[in-house]
């Protein structure tokens, strides 16, 4: 969302339903951008300063923007009359329908035309909409500084800043996970005496915590799917590793314990593929044991039973490196094929779900760099894999962002954004909604 924008909206809409598109989006080009940032430019390397734009139609690629909320966005100029239908000449359902395909880049300017669009874009029912007609747009959200996220638009190739957590110092110091699920971002951590959950929600632009598991963990492997996500493993306040598992689902904000895995694991990663979910290596086995897993786990949520799957994990010894040096496999999936980056040899693999085994397709950006798999991203966006990586040094470089389409081809990466950082990705996560 883009704030302090203003609105003229034109009343004289055509009473014909078969306009009701054209009129949106008449009323959408007669928007107001008052506050904005100019594109970065050198390859988006110089610093960002703030300019103005005339129109919404004329951002252009590369912007960075503060997100704002509904409420900062209106302004003294908004329309501020309680309508019912939205626009009146052609009724709340195609009103309705005309917003299910705009860029939720725009819903910020949609909400600030007044009470009522700001009421169904805070409401969520767009957003419910969208994932039944299977309109979804990926962003991704990222952090190189543990109390500023970020967002990065891949169509737009538009960085944006979001509203600076709040926590309690001790928060810092801890291992923090993240997770995108339907329109929030979890921010998972420990303060003094307990874990704690930061939510970030784009309905609201704001943070809150006070979340609770039913069995708080961190170090835990996890993956979202449309409104619901499930975590898995990790390790409990007292350090011990876990086997248990819960799904979460944000419509409803609530918890459910699911049937545990069949063997103990923290430091693990987590993918939906072909309607499953499944956890891939990590750290544990036995009650007695602390050994680098090279074994799978499958949860079938319709029959809720685990099956254990052999050298499903990417992840390799690193001769005498301590397993825990080493980051979670970094896996992802794009139209259920499951792929990884392997940070030391610098590769793309692919695996082959048939045989089980594991194939080296192609190279990683050449500027991925990660201090043993930490500080590099590899993540799903829509069709597209997107690798994120951060300074080669701290203190100095750049984040870059680059994608690649798997049913294009071999591994092409194509260079989304850049920008300045003296800090490695500390946690990212991508939101489809």
């Amino acid at each position: 969302m883009l704030e302090d924008r203003s609105c003229l909206v034109p009343r004289d809409f055509t009473r014909e339903s078969n306009n009701w598109s054209a009129c949106m989006n008449y009323s959408l080009d007669m928007i107001e951008v008052q506050h904005g940032k100019r594109p970065l430019e050198n390859n988006q390397e110089d610093e960002v300063v703030q300019r103005k734009l005339p129109k919404l139609s004329d951002a252009r690629d590369g912007e960075e923007v503060v997100l704002a909320s509904p409420d900062d966005q209106a302004g003294d100029q908004r329309h501020d009359e309680d309508t019912s239908s939205l626009i009146p000449s052609i009724g709340r359902d195609n009103s309705v329908s005309s917003l299910i395909p705009c860029s939720r880049s725009d819903y910020g300017a949609i909400a600030s035309l007044n009470r009522s669009f700001r009421s169904l874009i805070r409401s969520g029912e767009l957003y419910r909409l969208r994932r039944q007609q299977g309109v979804v747009e990926h962003w991704v959200y990222f952090s190189c500084h543990l109390r500023q996220w970020e967002a990065f638009d891949p169509i737009r190739c538009r960085w944006m800043h979001l509203p600076s957590m709040n926590f309690n110092e001790c928060f810092v110091f801890s291992d923090k996970e993240s997770l995108a699920v339907g329109t929030e971002l979890l921010v998972f951590g420990k303060e003094i005496l307990s874990h704690v959950i930061y939510r970030y929600s784009i309905l609201t632009n704001s943070w809150s915590s006070g979340m609770e598991m039913n069995a708080p963990r961190c170090l835990f492997g996890s993956a979202s799917s449309g409104e619901i996500a499930i975590l898995a493993g990790g390790c409990d306040s007292q350090g011990n590793i876990l086997s248990s598992a819960e799904l979460y689902n944000s419509e409803t904000g609530t918890w459910k314990t699911l049937p545990s895995m069949n063997k103990r694991r923290k430091m693990c990663s987590a993918v939906f593929m072909d309607n499953k979910f499944y956890v891939i290596g990590g750290i544990g086995g036995t009650e007695s044991s602390n050994a680098l897993l090279t074994c799978g786990e499958e949860y079938d949520l319709k029959t809720e039973k685990w099956t254990e799957i052999s050298s499903m994990s990417p992840v390799r010894a690193r001769g005498d490196m301590p397993a825990t040096s080493e980051a979670p496999p970094l896996v992802a999936v794009v139209n259920n094929d499951l792929y990884a980056a392997d940070y030391a040899d610098m590769e793309v693999r692919k695996y082959d779900k048939q045989n089980k085994i594991w194939a080296t397709i192609g190279r990683l950006p050449e500027r991925a760099a990660s201090m043993n798999g930490w500080g590099l991203a590899f993540r799903a966006c829509g069709d597209r894999l997107i690798v994120i990586g951060g300074p080669r040094t701290m203190g100095e470089g750049h984040i870059e962002v680059n994608s690649w389409v798997p049913s294009e081809g071999p591994p092409q990466w194509n260079l989304l954004g850049r920008k300045r950082s003296g800090s490695f990705v500390y946690n990212c996560a991508v939101m489809g909604c």
